[in-house]
């Protein structure tokens, strides 16, 4: 589970304006090993966390890039509820679609495959690696049109899941903005200049919790999207740390009919599985090109013990 809200606009009104501002809650086991955010060391002018849960290492959840004068966000957020692909086997340790021409031998293979293992999630490839890939490639083939079309034909390789990416440019083609959900596979472009929250659900059905958090992080943006760093990021992190429970929760309770209550605070925190919102992340993108990434991350296995603050500032 996790939640994204931001703005994004490669024109902004003013130099004390933003070109994005982006505030997220990532929700994961607290026991999960994870670095928090840094520059990658692998990758130039790329910044974010990384997944070192083993079978998943070097993915993430969120992350931004910048080459050439171009930014590149990439979020990705787990689709609650989905089963996993129908059409798909096992195979070279990745998902591939059935083949319904396949000859006896084949279809043979494909038998004995299932057999051996009954549980696909382990073949199903690691989705962190879908906005790593992104982030730190910046030829025509990595471009967000691109990237996206060549994802979405793959899409079914994955658990189900909501992946958002960004790309700004200068100041004379608008910020381009998709949203790709496997379950099913669609593709959904949108506008520049204006607010948008996801979670853990498709965009037509968006959890309570989520209609909420997009609300108040537009009035957010009206009143303090010129506003310094030190107030607006104060502001969206009071909006991420909200304890509220937006229950009952319709489409929440349909996805999560066990957990659903729990996740549905925009700060989860369900102690007896020692799961919730162990990361609060605002990614902001200045008028004049200057990042700034806000982490507040848990540093250990309590919500309520220590918990780390990074702030990373870097002029593109």
């Amino acid at each position: 589970m996790c939640v994204i809200f931001f703005y994004a606009n490669s024109q902004p009104d003013s130099v004390d304006g933003y070109k994005l501002i982006l505030a997220s809650n990532r929700d994961e086991f607290f026991a999960r090993d994870t670095q928090q955010v840094a520059k990658w060391t692998d990758s130039q002018q790329v910044y974010g966390g990384i997944d070192l849960e083993p079978g998943r290492e070097g993915g993430t959840w969120l992350a931004i890039g910048s080459d050439k004068g171009v930014f590149k966000v990439g979020a990705l957020l787990n689709l609650t509820g989905e089963p996993k692909p129908r059409n798909a086997v096992a195979h070279k340790n990745i998902l591939q679609p059935h083949n319904n021409n396949s000859n006896n031998s084949q279809h043979k293979q494909r038998h004995d495959q299932q057999q051996q293992q009954t549980n696909n999630e382990h073949f199903l490839l690691g989705r962190g690696m879908i906005v790593a890939d992104f982030v730190r490639q910046s030829d025509e083939q990595h471009n967000i049109a691109n990237y996206n079309q060549q994802l979405l034909a793959d899409c079914t390789k994955y658990s189900a899941f909501n992946f958002v990416s960004i790309e700004i440019g200068d100041s004379s083609k608008p910020a381009e903005i998709n949203l790709l959900s496997n379950v099913p596979p669609t593709l959904a472009p949108f506008k520049q200049g204006q607010c948008y929250g996801f979670g853990n659900s498709l965009p037509d059905a968006p959890f309570e919790k989520v209609q909420y958090g997009q609300q108040h992080f537009d009035q957010i943006v009206q009143q303090h999207g010129h506003s310094s760093v030190e107030t607006l990021s104060a502001e969206l992190l009071q909006l991420l740390k909200n304890k509220h429970k937006f229950w009952p929760d319709v489409e929440l309770k349909r996805r999560a009919p066990s957990w659903g209550e729990g996740l549905s605070a925009l700060n989860v925190h369900i102690p007896e599985h020692g799961y919730g919102s162990r990361t609060h992340s605002l990614i902001l993108v200045d008028a004049n090109n200057k990042l700034h990434f806000i982490e507040e991350t848990m540093a250990g296995l309590e919500p309520d013990g220590e918990w780390r603050r990074t702030h990373i500032e870097k002029q593109f």
